[in-house]
């Protein structure tokens, strides 16, 4: 069953792994490219399954299923370039990040029996207060070149994060602040350089550059599960990070990497891998391991299929149906 699926641009990232499923990919695009109309933007290597259209056009066009990736996909996006009949289509609604206005208690702006809410991690769906909604958790999965082998003989941790200056205390600028006083740290994403990092390196090229760093150190407090850490695993990266949200249930100390809450004792640690290399190499392989089973494409890719399989029986239209047969 190859659908054609209707989406936003949000998370380049995700968007990339997530069109490595068999099915058809349209991305609305605006003039001057606002919010989630950027289409296929560059630094992606994207498939031939991945068109960009025109918002105006969208209404014109037939799909199998829309998917939204924020809440302004849904409360706005939808009414302005959808048609009345593409929004009783097949719906999911893709949530990346766990709750920001309270953890336990904030409601799901989606609250609706037909639609399918799809969690990116545990942590996320155990969090959110998803009301009436059915949901599923679909785990992060990932793609490193097969002849990009971790090195470990820049004897530095690298930290990838974008807006991390911006985005302050939640993703832990001061915590990598504090620590790179004390660890010999690189930072690289969007705007790194005004926090004195290197800048912005493409998806395309990531791989390759951060399998020469020591270790990976991820010093958010609260987020989902990053696409980073999960590419620097399977590189075989050893990973240091704070022990909340996703990243407990991912990384074994002194087996994958090392996680806590106690910011000296992680110091202390990346200080002990930028001394033993050999440590640092053995770890990695175990990092490696793990994300080989666990974020590996096919499963990830099986996921979504299952899950737009489940959207389209939740759908109440027969009609919708046999557009998706």
């Amino acid at each position: 069953m190859r659908l054609r699926i209707l989406t936003w641009h949000v998370h380049g990232s995700y968007l990339y792994y997530l069109t490595q499923a068999s099915h058809e990919f349209y991305l609305p695009v605006k003039p001057g490219k606002p919010e989630g109309y950027g289409g296929r933007l560059g630094g992606f290597a994207w498939g031939d399954n991945v068109h960009d259209i025109a918002a105006d056009d969208v209404r014109h066009q037939s799909f199998d299923c829309i998917l939204f990736q924020s809440r302004r996909n849904y409360e706005i996006d939808q009414y302005e370039i959808l048609s009345e009949a593409q929004r009783q289509l097949p719906r999911l609604y893709l949530e990346h990040d766990p709750p920001r206005q309270h953890p336990t208690d904030t409601q799901h702006v989606v609250d609706d029996p037909n639609l399918l809410l799809v969690h990116v991690t545990h942590f996320n769906r155990l969090m959110w207060d998803s009301n009436r909604t059915p949901t599923c958790v679909i785990e992060h999965g990932v793609i490193v070149p097969e002849d990009i082998e971790y090195s470990g003989d820049l004897a530095r941790g690298l930290v990838v994060a974008n807006g991390l200056r911006t985005r302050g205390r939640r993703l832990g600028s001061d915590v990598f602040q504090a620590a790179r006083q004390q660890v010999p740290l690189d930072l690289v994403g969007m705007d790194a350089a005004s926090l004195g990092g290197l800048g912005e390196i493409p998806h395309a090229q990531l791989a390759a550059f951060q399998s020469r760093y020591r270790f990976f150190f991820h010093p958010v407090r609260y987020t989902s599960l990053g696409l980073a850490v999960c590419e620097a695993m399977m590189l075989g990266l050893p990973i240091v990070g704070l022990a909340t949200t996703e990243l407990v249930t991912v990384i074994q100390n002194n087996v994958s990497g090392y996680i806590d809450t106690n910011i000296d004792a992680l110091i202390q640690f990346m200080q002990e891998l930028i001394a033993d290399p050999d440590l640092a190499q053995r770890l990695g392989q175990q990092a490696k391991a793990e994300a080989r089973a666990r974020f590996n494409i096919q499963r990830f890719t099986q996921n979504w299929q299952n899950a737009f399989e489940q959207a389209v029986a939740l759908s109440p239209s027969p009609l919708n149906l046999t557009s998706c047969s």
